[in-house]
């Protein structure tokens, strides 16, 4: 394996594929994975897990059933368990096991960018049963996609509204508004302004928020409604055309959407996503070189970013070798990748990457996991990660310990850990050495 390969399933991915060959061609192989659609969606294990609307159903029926049994006094009583938590399980068990196994571990790393791009957390109550289905259904489809398409897909999607409570918001002039004296939520009319489109680059203002606010009014969601559970309601929709970064919109539902095709082609919108693409793939302080290339490709697109994902890979600047370090995500899959432990007990992923300090779907706010390695190499997170490695190590059986640093990390492998590996005291040790490596701590 070559150093442009190793760093292709490095940097691009995340390293070595279990049983499968590295790439012939690292660069035909990275552009390969961007021309068709997501494999994961093909997968039937995939097409086994609920939807939307279906895990809206389950969490309302667990609700109900809740009260049921705390009317019954005995909260303790009978084997209930609480569907949305199996829903969740079974999502997370199904999507990171396709993450440790996927052949196509390039697009795979787009989608898990773009899904903390439109953070949605567990935190927030009412989130677990659908975080899986929003990524399924709101990011997959479109990673290759236009940008536009995923922003409606993603702000539309009843874990986002829930998230941000959209889905209670009420215009102050709307029939509900004047009859229930409920309020204006500005939550998702401000996040998908400064967060997922325009950036504070845009230099919108209080009145721009509250305008989008009032714009998605009657946004919410319907378990009976499919495929995702999206409903509006023009009721609590707010009267009257807004105003957003001086642009005018007419009411009702199509104004919401002309308003986020607006915001997901502005010109601070493309410069965002840019350095945020920038930053995850080149450096944690990018090049203005890179910014300005990917700018470039997005603006003359209108948002492709296929078009945009093919030109980070013919990017320079995209690929020095282990310049970023990875969250513990990226940490928890490359090593279960090199030891080729490609399935799991969700308990397992759960329990590694809450320890790890990322723990799934769980960022603490909506602007997601952070993309700088200082926010990740603190001393209890390194020993935390060393700990880990020396637990994995335990459960290795399939190679000996340089085989493996060799299939991980080929030329980048480097000689004082090569000599560390082949002078430890045993296997275990040998590979403890090799996931505690600065240069298996980055990619």
């Amino acid at each position: 394996m070559d150093s442009e390969t190793a760093h292709a399933m490095i940097r691009f991915g995340f390293g070595t594929a279990p049983d499968q060959p590295p790439p012939a061609d690292a660069k035909a192989w990275l552009h390969a994975q961007l021309k068709d659609p997501d494999p994961a969606l093909a997968d039937p294990s995939f097409a086994g897990l609920p939807g939307g609307a279906s895990a809206l159903a389950a969490r309302r029926d667990d609700f109900r059933e809740r009260k049921r049994i705390l009317a019954e006094g005995n909260p303790l009583k009978g084997n209930f368990k609480p569907r949305s938590r199996a829903i969740f399980l079974r999502e997370a068990k199904t999507q990171l096991d396709w993450t440790v196994s996927t052949s196509a571990p390039f697009r795979e790393r787009l989608v898990w960018f773009w899904a903390n791009h439109f953070t949605t957390s567990i935190r927030q109550g009412g989130i677990q049963p659908l975080v899986g289905a929003f990524m399924r259904e709101a990011i997959r489809p479109h990673v290759t996609g236009k940008f536009t398409d995923m922003v409606l897909a993603a702000e539309r999607h009843p874990a986002m509204l829930l998230y941000l409570s959209n889905a209670f918001s009420v215009g102050p002039d709307s029939r509900v508004g004047l009859h229930t004296r409920r309020g204006l939520n500005e939550n998702l009319g401000r996040e998908c302004m400064e967060l997922h489109t325009v950036s504070l680059r845009a230099h919108y203002t209080q009145a721009d928020v509250t305008s989008m606010a009032k714009l998605l009014t009657g946004w919410s969601i319907n378990p009976a409604k499919q495929p995702t559970g999206f409903m509006f309601r023009p009721f609590a929709h707010e009267l009257g055309p807004q105003t957003v970064l001086g642009r005018r919109f007419p009411p009702g539902e199509q104004g919401g959407f002309d308003a986020l095709k607006f915001l997901s082609t502005h010109p601070s919108t493309w410069q965002s996503l840019a350095t945020k693409l920038a930053r995850h793939f080149c450096s944690d302080n990018p090049p203005q070189s890179a910014v300005d290339k990917l700018t470039s490709v997005l603006a003359d697109t209108q948002g492709d970013l296929g078009t945009t994902s093919a030109a980070l890979v013919d990017m320079p600047e995209a690929w020095t070798p282990l310049t970023k370090v990875k969250a513990p995500f990226d940490y928890v899959i490359s090593l279960l990748r090199a030891s080729s432990m490609t399935t799991m007990p969700a308990g397992f992923y759960l329990g590694s990457l809450r320890k790890l300090g990322q723990p799934l779907w769980a960022a603490p706010l909506p602007n997601g996991w952070s993309d700088y390695g200082a926010d990740w190499t603190g001393s209890d997170a390194v020993l935390a990660r060393i700990d880990f490695g020396y637990t994995i190590a335990a459960r290795n059986h399939r190679a000996a310990p340089m085989d493996i640093a060799q299939a991980a990390l080929g030329p980048l492998l480097r000689p004082a850990t090569a000599t560390a590996i082949g002078t430890a005291g045993s296997p275990r040790e040998a590979l403890a050495m090799l996931f505690s490596a600065p240069e298996f701590q980055r990619r």
